[in-house]
């Protein structure tokens, strides 16, 4: 028996160690620039800026990141671990966060933001294929940037590329345009969702949900709207808005891929690539808002006091927002800067339009709904 438990150790350790030597790097360079952008920002609050004003740690994380990839370089090392961060990481705090909603508020929200992405959706489709060709850019391309830009960002453009054949040329391109523009709408867009929607964080929420990107880009916005203008049901609505908004990656893939079936590929591949774009992070938010909703309906009759079922609230928000933090870090450091120089100018100019697209048909469209 002893022997028998010596030789399953020696073929799980080898395994484990070289699992730990690759990720440990980028995941220990992702703790460290949280850590550094949290303590920046609590000294910045107390010694530079004055009383009353705030600045968001999201906000000093992302830029932070960007800074270290861009100026100090970024050894292949470290890539690993940051994509551990910006994948797993941030889908486990996307789905902590549905500890902050009921399901009965999750349908809510839903049901309101569905028109808008819609509108969204179509808008941003029409916009790239009516302005691509004029710039010459190919057909393959301007599909990844509709795609990326109005559903769900990289995810989006890295489904939908085995269904249409992309080269790995078009495929950069087309993230780099949702990384570039992304990042700037989560940098700009909540200031500019507080100066149009005033102090209602449920509308901010539902213009950071549908007008930006990336899931990872949504939670930073919202949680940089949250931290500066003391609103946490900014990120929670941003939050559900951009489920939804992800779900519809299971609808436009088989779509398009019905579309190019003269180029697409084999059936069985563009399947494979459609199971794998399921955003089953989507469960556990949703798993989250029924723990919510069945801890709020037994609380003092079952086995929680209401202090306990709001300790255990307050912690699993907690991990949420250390989750986030995280990747947002990680989003940072995957912003390569210098990828621009590569780009043509006409698939940027693609981007521009899809983006400042759906942030216009986003106003427009939570303008008229709540009028």
């Amino acid at each position: 028996m002893r022997d028998s438990a010596q030789a399953v150790f020696g073929l799980i350790a080898p395994s484990m160690t070289r699992r730990v030597s690759r990720y440990l790097p980028g995941l220990v360079l992702v703790v460290a620039i949280a850590a550094l952008a949290s303590e920046g920002t609590r000294l910045l609050e107390g010694h530079l800026l004055g009383d009353g004003l705030s600045l968001s740690p999201i906000l000093v994380v992302i830029l932070l990141g960007v800074a270290v990839r861009n100026g100090i370089g970024f050894h292949p090392c470290f890539a690993s671990g940051v994509q551990l961060a910006l994948q797993r990481i941030l889908k486990i705090g996307v789905a902590l966060l549905g500890i902050r909603l009921s399901l009965g508020a999750v349908a809510e929200v839903g049901l309101q933001s569905l028109p808008i992405i819609l509108c969204c959706i179509v808008t941003a489709l029409g916009v790239v294929w009516l302005i691509a060709p004029r710039l010459g850019v190919s057909e393959r391309l301007s599909v990844l940037v509709a795609a990326g830009t109005s559903i769900c960002g990289a995810t989006a453009i890295l489904a939908v590329a085995p269904a249409i054949r992309a080269r790995n040329a078009e495929v950069s391109y087309a993230v780099t345009c949702i990384a570039l523009f992304g990042m700037t709408a989560t940098l700009l867009y909540p200031l500019l969702a507080r100066g149009v929607f005033g102090a209602d964080a449920h509308l901010a929420g539902l213009f950071l949900g549908t007008a930006i990107h990336d899931t990872a880009q949504v939670a930073g916005a919202g949680m940089i709207y949250s931290e500066l203008f003391g609103a946490p049901e900014a990120l929670a609505t941003a939050t559900v808005t951009k489920l939804v908004r992800n779900v519809f990656i299971l609808a436009v893939i088989p779509l398009l891929a019905f579309w190019f079936r003269s180029q697409s590929t084999a059936p069985d591949e563009a399947q494979s690539s459609w199971t794998k774009a399921v955003p089953l992070f989507v469960l556990g938010f949703l798993a989250m808002a029924g723990l919510r909703t069945l801890g709020d309906l037994t609380v003092g009759s079952g086995p929680l006091t209401l202090g306990q079922w709001e300790a255990t609230i307050g912690v699993l928000a907690s991990g949420s927002k250390v989750c986030l933090i995280l990747a947002m870090a990680a989003v940072g450091l995957s912003t390569d800067l210098r990828c621009m120089r590569t780009l043509g100018f006409a698939p940027l100019m693609v981007g521009l339009a899809a983006a400042v697209t759906v942030g216009g048909v986003s106003l427009l469209m939570i303008t008229l709904l709540e009028t």
